[in-house]
């Protein structure tokens, strides 16, 4: 499951949406789960009580610029190796291994640049070339980019020109910028929202009561696998209804795995 949770889960005004988002992820309890936006996460402790919440152990990746991510686990699973991604990032890039009854997996959950393309690209590049795609690796997170296989058109027409430009190849075009997602499936991952689809809603923000006015009805919230975790996939579907349409300006993303973890070996 990616979820983004949107400024650390609170509110200009103060107003916490961290019991709801709480409640949202409780509702799948997923056994990896990616989180972006985690601001204010990496100090007071914030993020353990967070994961104890949800009986989950996390790694944190920390962002010095932008916010940071992490990527959670649910026992029995436990990381080989976990550490974040060394790189170019507004944001992060978390990388946790952890030991399934098909093999090692590598999970990796990140949050790209929202504003500029060319850095988005940059971005998916450096984390593709990390990803051996003959291994077992999920990508999960917010790639804030539109993909190369649907037809934008109309969701781009709906965006003032202060957010159009975020989504448009730079100089006097009318080209969609989808550059991040074709990378990432050029060097081979796999869009498992078209790979094996659950059904339902098709967009990922914004959420009906969370705000988002950035967005026009967009997916820019993906779970990406290299061929032989596709192989594994059953369905992939966009969460929605209920907390989830207040909880944040992103709805979650959860993929069904024909997979398991193998118990800690401590």
């Amino acid at each position: 499951m990616t979820y983004n949770i949107k400024t650390g889960g609170r509110d200009g005004d103060g107003r916490s949406r961290l019991d709801e988002i709480i409640a949202v992820i409780d509702d799948q309890r997923p056994d990896v789960l990616a989180l972006q936006e985690l601001r204010g996460f990496g100090r007071r402790g914030l993020l353990d009580r967070f994961a104890r919440a949800l009986g989950m152990t996390p790694y944190l990746a920390r962002s010095w610029v932008g916010q940071s991510v992490a990527v959670l686990l649910r026992p029995p699973g436990e990381a080989l190796s976990a550490g974040p991604i060394r790189g170019p990032f507004l944001h992060a890039a978390a990388r946790v291994v952890v030991d399934t009854d098909r093999g090692p997996l590598v999970v990796v959950g990140t949050h790209l640049d929202p504003f500029r393309g060319r850095r988005r690209l940059r971005e998916a590049r450096w984390i593709a070339a990390r990803l051996r795609r003959d291994r077992m690796a999920l990508l999960m997170g917010d790639l804030n980019s539109l993909d190369p296989w649907t037809d934008h058109a109309e969701r781009i027409e709906r965006l003032s020109a202060r957010y159009r430009s975020r989504h448009m190849l730079p100089g006097p075009t009318d080209t969609v910028d989808t550059r991040a997602v074709a990378e990432l499936e050029r060097a081979g991952l796999v869009d498992l929202f078209r790979h094996a689809p659950g059904g339902g809603r098709e967009h990922t923000a914004p959420t009906t009561e969370g705000g988002g006015h950035e967005f026009s009805g967009m997916r820019l919230d993906y779970i990406l696998g290299t061929p032989a975790v596709a192989k594994l996939a059953r369905a992939c579907r966009v969460v929605e209804g209920g907390a989830a349409e207040r909880a944040s300006d992103h709805y979650p993303v959860v993929a069904e795995l024909d997979l398991s973890f193998r118990p800690g070996r401590r």
